[in-house]
């Protein structure tokens, strides 16, 4: 299969999934190399016939879905986000969390792929924040779609190569270098979030949340429509003055004004108090 045919089939197929194929332009190798492997396996001749398919069989549909999946992450990505989360942001609401006498400080990593993101969160409270805040307890949710990648995170391995953009004094308190040259995360930061496979198209925990991270998997493969859906339910799930933070290439839907930035042109939003 052509990049020229996959990119036709991703075209027309994006829509039924809800998806938008504008979101895949740049990452379509990793997507059309798995599509490519699928139309082998099937014994199939091309992206025409793997469309004749998906129109005779209704579950291929699921099939495709997971494979459109992009899964490109690393620890701190994004480090000017994660700075300013650290020094000013996550400080002032972890101040009035500790104000209204919260004992525990909610986040969600939605879409986290194989656990970078909410890792990353994990260390930086632990080694960055928690000493300063010693009466609040992090609660640390983690959702995706794919349980496969759900099962890497638990795992808590990852190359080393993943690990440059972390602050090297805290790599090295949290991970260990093993014989195989992974890097592996210490227990008790491996135990720190909760992993659970959904589906953000179609399910949400309850929340409420302080902080939201929802980056690279809403804002860039979502359909407009669904984009605004999705949005309206983060804000829901997000207490007065909580933060969504999304990727750095991101923007929201334009009737997204219940939102404020709190960032200056960074992707981190605040909902207001009021």
């Amino acid at each position: 299969m052509t990049d020229r045919e996959c990119v036709v089939l991703l075209q027309w197929a994006a829509p039924r999934l809800r998806l938008r194929w504008e979101g895949f332009r740049r990452v379509r190798g990793q997507v059309c190399k798995r599509i490519g492997r699928r139309v082998k396996a099937l014994g199939l001749e091309g992206a025409t016939a793997y469309r004749a398919r998906l129109e005779a069989e209704p579950a291929e549909w699921e099939v495709l879905d997971s494979l459109c999946r992009v899964t490109i992450s690393r620890f701190y990505r994004d480090h000017r986000v994660f700075d300013v989360l650290r020094e000013e942001l996550l400080p002032t609401l972890l101040r009035d969390a500790r104000g209204r006498g919260d004992s525990v400080f909610r986040v969600w990593s939605a879409g986290c792929a194989s656990g970078e993101e909410p890792y990353t969160v994990a260390v930086l409270f632990r080694f960055g924040l928690a000493p300063e805040f010693p009466g609040l307890r992090l609660e640390l949710l983690a959702t995706d779609a794919d349980e496969a990648l759900l099962a890497r995170a638990r795992r808590g391995c990852y190359p080393p190569g993943t690990l440059r953009e972390l602050p090297t004094e805290w790599a090295a308190k949290a991970f260990t270098r093993t014989a195989k040259g992974e890097q592996c995360l210490a227990p008790e930061l491996r135990d720190e979030p909760t992993f659970r496979c959904q589906d953000l198209r179609a399910e949400l925990p309850a929340g409420p949340f302080h902080l939201v991270l929802c980056r690279n998997v809403a804002f860039t493969y979502f359909a407009p429509p669904l984009q605004r859906e999705v949005l309206t339910r983060l804000v829901e799930r997000l207490v007065p003055g909580g933060l969504l933070v999304i990727g750095a290439h991101e923007s929201l839907p334009e009737d997204a004004a219940v939102l404020e930035r709190a960032a200056g042109p960074l992707p981190v939003f605040r909902k207001p108090t009021a």
